[in-house]
């Protein structure tokens, strides 16, 4: 079960890495590309009240259902999951929909910890940066060394990580009820259904729990010279303050920090409207 798309978009498929990725796009297909990354347990659709505005402002829009959210690139092993991979799809995305023209980037919660270093690493690939909720990886853990509110906010990680889908049984027993949950109602009640419905089929779960398994420091902790705008929502339930305020540390271009009072994780769904403004002026500053 997929939501039904609003007038004006489409679905890929994307090859990239001998997986075949689902996506919705919209704009002109040769207008510069946006490329927008989810994160964990979200799906492509989370974008939608964005793309469509950044669509209409000259924008070719897509976001894409990542690895083991897409039923065609749901591979078995952890190591599967691993930073790198994850990397490679980034620029494999980017490169079938826009060869090797430079594009701009955009992700939210996972979507914004593996944007981190595909800019450290992919500078010369892209035009700017955005990044929803998440800090750079390098503060996120100075703050888990330091921060004791953030050690808490952190917790549900090793639970995530435990072997043996200790995770998954308690996400999905009792109809889902503990996943349904962690969205706090901050989603459209349509969007939280279609997730827990994609989420609940046979591996699923585990594979985009995988992320969490397969993390380590690798690739992580570099410089962004990119120009950078980040957003993050004061009452964001799993990211604190301080990695938020520390990101600053780790960028060397042009950077935009954004707080938005009251706002939870959920900004793509919770903060549209915001967001959009936000993306729109700073695209339009740094063009491709």
């Amino acid at each position: 079960m997929t939501l039904p798309l609003p007038p004006g978009f489409e679905r890929l498929a994307l090859d990239v890495n001998a997986y075949r990725f689902d996506a919705i796009a919209c704009g002109a297909a040769d207008a510069p590309l946006v490329l927008f990354l989810h994160g964990w347990p979200s799906f492509a659709d989370c974008w939608r009240e964005i793309m469509a505005p950044v669509a209409a402002a000259g924008f070719r829009a897509v976001a894409v259902d990542q690895r083991g959210y897409s039923r065609g690139a749901r591979p078995l092993e952890i190591a599967d999951y691993a930073i790198d991979h994850l990397l490679a799809d980034i620029d494999g995305f980017a490169r079938a929909l826009a060869g090797d023209a430079r594009f701009h980037l955009v992700g939210s919660d996972w979507g914004g910890l593996i944007a981190w270093p595909y800019a450290a690493h992919h500078a010369d690939r892209l035009a700017s940066l955005t990044v929803l909720s998440t800090p750079h990886s390098k503060a996120f853990l100075e703050a888990m060394q330091d921060d004791p509110e953030q050690r808490r906010k952190s917790t549900y990680v090793g639970v995530f990580r435990q072997p043996g889908h200790v995770a998954e049984q308690a996400l999905l027993k009792e109809g889902a009820r503990k996943l349904r949950a962690l969205y706090g109602g901050k989603c459209p009640e349509t969007e939280v259904e279609d997730n827990v419905a994609r989420l609940s089929e046979p591996g699923a779960l585990t594979a985009t729990l995988n992320w969490y398994r397969a993390l380590d420091n690798k690739l992580l902790g570099q410089t962004v010279a990119n120009p950078t705008l980040f957003i993050w929502g004061s009452a964001d339930q799993a990211l604190g303050e301080t990695a938020a305020k520390a990101t600053a540390k780790y960028m060397t271009g042009a950077y935009q920090f954004e707080i938005l009072e009251g706002y939870s994780h959920w900004l793509p769904e919770e903060a549209a409207e915001i967001v959009t403004r936000l993306l729109l002026a700073h695209l339009a500053r740094f063009p491709a």
